[in-house]
């Protein structure tokens, strides 16, 4: 099949990364030898209290943070809903009640909105352009003196597109000086400098088995200054942020995959790009009615979103799987019916276009030989399935 994968040819990296090699051996000891509990007061729990604070100032260096700005969390979802709920709720005695986000948001941040909304917060959220890029004039519009959290996402988790966080800022600062930026940048590490991107947030977002890492552990960023509530209470840990015993294992192996994702990122990038561009153009050159969605000069180079005209993604999906090639779609199954992409319905895009959508994510394990083999599949798949309609 041409893959270096025993299972088939994977380009869905958006959702999750095999792990790093480094980080595998990094956890390792922590599975076994060195299990203590890093709250306790002995030398066996020294061992693993040293290994996560040796982790947070890696992360935090690499962030561009404090050591006691970072909290680590179980992962992107519950760091974004620390950040959004947490920053809402503290800011709500204050007569701060708005919450302001992008339309084109991963489902956490808008859940964790919507959760703010039935407790009486004033949601807005902000459309997008046909880009793939939050609407800026949209929101100007939203944001008001009231405005508690603005949370607007560095990278796209369907499309790829990066955001003018900087722009935002500006907005923010502009017209609700007293309001929290927080960014989702759970897609950002493998192709961003996040130190640059998110310099101007409060709140940054962070989850590790999108860039080589363990699932079931991120980061939370909070910059000095910046008040939480809580979601989850206890004991001390985090700063008084998040309760709970550390998972030492993982903190220590999200630490050296983003150290490994950071130092390689420059050469991994242009090797990913290049495979992503030639994916793109033999789908384009066999499939001349293809169409690639958002500016394709916004996007980070692992993605590659485009719509095949006359097909549902979900039936597509299913034919690739079956000839062992994994992708993705936005689309959700809701009471038998396929509804489009949250993202492509806030960006405008026709619903049959947004029906026809398909990510393909390319990751630092992609080979030139699993897109070579890919696109001859995909290009049958598409063929017979237009000639079966």
């Amino acid at each position: 099949m041409g893959s270096d994968q025993p299972f088939g040819i994977y380009l869905d990296n958006a959702a999750s990364t095999p792990m790093r090699v480094e980080a595998v051996d990094a956890m390792t000891p922590f599975l076994s030898e060195t299990f203590g509990n890093p709250s306790g007061g002995h030398r066996a729990s020294a061992e693993a209290k040293k290994a996560v604070e040796a982790a947070r100032e890696l992360v935090a260096e690499i962030l561009g943070a404090a050591p006691d700005e970072v909290v680590f969390t179980g992962g992107g979802s519950e760091a974004d809903n620390l950040a959004v709920k947490g920053a809402a709720w503290a800011r709500r005695s204050g007569g701060l009640d708005g919450v302001v986000v992008s339309g084109i948001e991963h489902k956490a941040v808008l859940a964790a909105a919507h959760r703010l909304e039935s407790e009486g917060c004033r949601i807005v959220e902000v459309g997008a352009t046909e880009s793939g890029v939050i609407d800026l004039a949209e929101l100007r519009d939203a944001i008001d003196q009231t405005t508690a959290v603005v949370s607007v996402m560095l990278v796209n988790n369907e499309t790829g597109i990066i955001q003018p966080l900087n722009a935002v800022a500006d907005i923010v600062r502009e017209l609700a000086p007293n309001a929290v930026l927080h960014t989702d940048a759970v897609q950002a590490p493998q192709w961003l400098d996040v130190k640059t991107a998110a310099n101007e947030c409060a709140l940054v977002s962070l989850s590790g088995h999108k860039f080589g890492g363990p699932k079931g552990v991120g980061v939370l960023v909070v910059r000095k200054g910046t008040k939480l509530v809580p979601l989850i209470e206890g004991g001390g840990h985090e700063w008084s942020l998040r309760a709970g015993t550390h998972n030492v294992a993982g903190i220590v192996a999200f630490a050296e995959a983003l150290r490994i994702t950071t130092a390689n990122r420059a050469a991994e990038c242009a090797r990913i790009a290049g495979l992503r561009d030639h994916l793109e153009q033999g789908l384009r050159q066999a499939i001349p009615d293809l169409l690639v969605n958002g500016n394709p000069e916004s996007r980070v180079p692992g993605l590659l979103h485009v719509s095949f005209f006359g097909l549902e993604a979900e039936v597509l999906l299913v034919a690739l799987d079956q000839r062992g090639v994994f992708a993705a779609s936005g689309s959700a199954c809701s009471s038998g019916a396929v509804d489009p992409s949250h993202v492509l319905a806030a960006m405008g895009m026709p619903r049959e276009r947004a029906l026809a959508a398909i990510r393909f994510s390319l990751g630092y394990r992609t080979t030139q030989s699993e897109i070579d083999a890919a696109m001859p599949i995909i290009v049958q798949c598409v063929e017979q399935l237009r000639a079966a309609a």
